[in-house]
């Protein structure tokens, strides 16, 4: 019988993020980057995949670590010893290529490339560094910023799309020497490369390269596939930040990205693999921003990228969310997406069922953590550091996984629950002075019950009985009182 599955849908204690999903056979595999639970930085750790059959996604099995940053040649001789977000492709040769870039702490170096390639004879086994991304002289093609690789075998064509982008060049006083110095700093390049770029368009935005054969050496020259001055465009309001990543949809090309939001997955379509991509849209907001006229500072949430993937004749998108109060422990989530007749994707909200295939039961016990909304009324957005100032966030201490630093006025929501009447409803908690969770089937909706919290310094059941009727509804928790922890919830006869 298969499980229940849950946002984040591996183990609440590891951290997936840039999840990039793809089909071999008869299992769907997740390649991303890999932080560390708590970690100080983005990548602490090495390659590991995770995989499951397509027609459970309940089941994900741990195929362990692929591929360690030390075996890449750029380990040992310089600072950057942490490995970005990486994207596998199958080659004409019936093997599976690895395209990363390596990073060094809180992304310094990050964008100097090149892009490097590992390759395996299975899509999970342990993979071999090739090489890098090279010109036919063997030098290193650096054209561009080398970042966040995404790769297609479009049938029998290797194509490579990369790139960050930042709009130092579209401001006003641009070319300023400290938008120039910043570059340079940034991209590790010289103060004439970046005006000989700027002259033509930039050294920044998406960009696609085409390989031989051997998956290493250019075919066709890198090229922009945006124009990276995006203004007057239908990209204005959604410019490209970084995470390329390309799926081919029938005869069309959809290049999926994050945008400089820093909250949502955008795509873009195009009946070429290289030019005229359309804006088509967001996908996912981790804030749902777009959704039910919600701005952009009225995110429930914090920054998140990846992909989408077609399983077992249904459509995903793959995306990440922030834990411990910074960037750098981000878990991989996963919610159904329709692509419509006329191409289009709906965006689709955060919950807290992804895979599920549908509602969550009103049965058994659940992590605190799996809430896909969570919010104090000015919850920061994001940023590369961990935050000293107290809010609500999914954390750990020990062997632990809850959420801390619950407020006063903390909701707490979770994405879909099948009510079939009433139930026990309980929580397990800390709290060193106590308090009272108001139950709701809306965002600061009216109390369905109200479940009183005794002070406690161990971790302690409390229970009410709770009638939500009957049907597929959120559950929204508010704290009123000083300070508490949730460990789980329960639901019970």
């Amino acid at each position: 019988m298969k499980k229940q599955v849950y946002n984040p849908f591996l183990p609440v204690n590891e951290c997936i993020p840039d999840g990039e999903p793809h089909v071999f056979g008869d299992r769907v595999y997740l390649y991303g980057s890999h932080d560390k639970e708590g970690g100080e930085t983005f990548c602490m750790l090495d390659y590991t995949v995770y995989s499951a059959p397509v027609d459970d996604l309940s089941d994900w099995r741990r195929e362990g670590v692929t591929y360690r940053a030390e075996q890449d040649p750029d380990y040992s001789c310089s600072d950057r010893k942490f490995m970005y977000a990486p994207d596998v492709v199958r080659g004409n040769d019936g093997r599976y290529y690895l395209y990363y870039c390596m990073s060094g702490r809180d992304g310094n170096g990050g964008y100097f490339g090149p892009i490097s390639v590992a390759v395996c004879d299975t899509p999970a086994g342990q993979y071999e560094y090739l090489g890098f991304v090279r010109y036919k002289d063997g030098t290193p093609m650096k054209k561009y910023v080398c970042f966040d690789p995404g790769v297609i075998n479009d049938s029998g064509v290797i194509r490579v799309y990369y790139g960050t982008q930042y709009d130092f060049e579209e401001r006003k006083d641009f070319p300023s020497e400290e938008y120039i110095k910043s570059e340079m700093n940034m991209f590790g390049k010289s103060r004439e490369e970046i005006l000989e770029y700027a002259e033509k368009d930039s050294v920044m935005g998406p960009v696609s390269v085409v390989l031989e054969d051997d998956m290493l050496t250019v075919k066709e020259e890198p090229k922009h596939i945006i124009p990276y001055r995006v203004k007057g465009t239908d990209f204005e309001e959604h410019p490209f930040f970084e995470a390329s990543s390309i799926r081919k949809v029938g005869k069309k090309y959809y290049f999926v990205y994050s945008s400089q939001k820093n909250h949502e997955l955008c795509y873009a379509v195009s009946d070429y693999p290289d030019r005229d991509f359309r804006f088509g849209g967001t996908i996912v907001s981790n804030g749902d921003v777009g959704l039910g006229g919600r701005k952009d500072a009225d995110r429930l949430n914090m920054t998140g990228t990846t992909s989408i993937e077609n399983i077992n004749g249904q459509w995903y998108v793959f995306y990440h969310r922030l834990t411990h109060k910074s960037d750098y422990s981000r878990q991989a989530c996963a919610e159904r997406i329709t692509i419509a007749e006329d191409g289009s994707i709906r965006q689709v909200e955060m919950t807290s069922c992804g895979l599920n295939g549908g509602a969550l039961k009103t049965e058994g016990t659940y992590p605190a953590v799996i809430a896909c909304n969570l919010t104090n009324g000015h919850m920061p957005h994001g940023s590369n550091k961990i935050y000293t100032d107290s809010f609500p966030n999914c954390t750990h201490r020990d062997e632990d996984r809850f959420i801390g630093e619950i407020c006063n006025d903390t909701i707490i929501g979770y994405k879909y629950f099948d009510f079939g009447g009433e139930v026990k409803f309980s929580v397990t908690v800390r709290s060193e002075s106590g308090g009272k969770f108001e139950i709701s089937d809306e965002l600061n909706g009216a109390p369905k019950a109200v479940l009183e919290i005794s002070p406690a310094k161990d971790w302690t059941e409390f229970s009410v009985p709770l009638d939500m009727g009957k049907g597929v509804k959120p559950l929204f928790l508010k704290f009123i009182g000083k300070d508490a922890e949730l460990k789980e919830i329960a639901f019970g006869e």
